[in-house]
């Protein structure tokens, strides 16, 4: 099986997408976005305010609560060069550690106008309600096409205080626009609690507090994960076949109480984004991991799923408890590379809320795992009805199969 998924053209997952398809801004108000319905076979048009009259009786939608840091950092030199410093993730540390530093940590980044930055370091003033802080960035050795840079800076604040004051909010590329005052609010969910990714789980955009409260009134049970994404999300498979590819890695957390749920589910779960997918069927192939390997720490494969053996839900989520409780915690921290691909037999996740992807994506790969060949026939649709497009655009919710 590995072995064909492998040979899958990344071409077979193209479609046209107009240049103004594309949603440059967010609507005014974020539940008023179209909403494409998939049920079985069978596609509808609402608005997503509709969404607690779609969704089964008694669901479980669940969502990924990361928080998108202000990550494009703007140094300007002596010489008039402009020199951006993008921070994709910290360097021999943990998310959470990081923003928690002083004076100083290192990230591994992005630079922009690299050519220009020959040696020394960079700083930049920049104003606070307290007063002033100077933050200051020295080049290291690269990483890929990153480079590791070291960050101090004055004034006493959190690294993540520092960020916020300094940092612009990344928006994705293909808005072809720079990011403007409304987009720090705009570009996060309204649930957004652990700062760590550098693009938004754009599937949430649309979820207002009066439309989650509406759904838990109904019923509807709600949970969260977190997946830092990086920003490996917005990068396009280059090669011909999927095999060639390679997948980003992401940090995820799993709290011990969502594990006890889900192992126990007799409700059907609905994730909120891709990114609450990968993280949810990543933690089973990680408990069927346990059980050839136990106490292996939590590091999702890309290929994983399609060379380990099949466990019950309830077998893999136990052996993640047991591990925990080896651990004496009460969080799963690990990361994942998992690609979910046509010919990918999903495990614990019934339906997808999602917004409209990038043609040749693994985020159109996944889609197309959960719904097979509709999702032409849904994008066919979008783009015939008025639909807006990626990360600012309209919605989806795929149900194949009424659980």
């Amino acid at each position: 099986m590995l072995d064909e998924l492998k040979r899958l053209r990344i071409e077979d997952y193209d479609y046209p997408l107009p240049n103004e398809r594309i949603a440059r801004y967010p609507l005014a108000e974020r539940d008023h976005s179209k909403l494409l319905c998939l049920k079985g076979d069978t596609i509808t048009e609402h608005h997503f305010y509709d969404l607690p009259s779609m969704l089964p009786e008694r669901s479980l939608l669940v969502f990924n609560d990361t928080k998108v840091i202000h990550a494009r950092l703007l140094f300007h030199k002596e010489t008039g060069a402009l020199i951006e410093v993008f921070c994709l993730e910290p360097y021999n540390m943990a998310v959470s550690e990081a923003f928690e530093q002083r004076e100083r940590c290192s990230w591994i980044c992005f630079i922009g106008n690299n050519k220009k930055w020959k040696e020394g370091a960079l700083s930049g003033m920049w104003r606070v309600e307290s007063g002033e802080f100077c933050l200051t960035a020295e080049r290291r050795e690269a990483v890929g096409n990153a480079w590791i840079v070291d960050f101090c800076w004055t004034g006493g604040m959190s690294f993540a205080e520092v960020i916020e004051a300094a940092g612009v909010i990344p928006l994705p590329p293909y808005l072809g626009r720079e990011a403007e005052a409304d987009d720090a609010t705009r570009y996060q969910t309204v649930y957004a609690h652990y700062d760590g990714s550098v693009a938004a789980p754009t599937a949430g955009l649309h979820f207002t507090p009066a439309l989650i409260s509406q759904l838990q009134n109904q019923g509807i049970e709600t949970d969260y994960v977190t997946l830092h994404v990086g920003a490996g999300t917005f990068k396009p498979v280059s090669t011909d076949t999927i095999g060639e590819h390679e997948m980003h890695t992401e940090h995820v957390v799993i709290g011990r109480t969502l594990i006890e749920k889900l192992q126990q589910l007799d409700r059907p779960l609905v994730a909120v984004g891709t990114t609450s997918v990968r993280t949810l069927e990543s933690l089973y192939w990680y408990g069927v991991r346990l059980a050839e390997q136990p106490d292996s720490p939590m590091q999702v494969g890309q290929w994983n799923p399609y060379s380990l053996p099949s466990l019950s839900r309830t077998e893999a989520l136990g052996n993640v408890l047991r591990h925990l409780d080896r651990q004496h915690s009460t969080t799963l921290v690990g990361e994942t590379q998992l690609m979910i691909a046509p010919g990918y037999r999903y495990r614990l996740v019934d339906g997808l809320i999602t917004n409209f992807h990038q043609p040749k994506s693994t985020l159109l790969l996944l889609v197309s795992a959960l719904i097979g060949d509709r999702w032409r026939d849904c994008y066919r649709y979008a783009l015939d009805h008025g639909f807006r497009f990626l990360s600012y655009g309209d919605s989806c919710f795929f149900l194949p199969h009424n659980p």
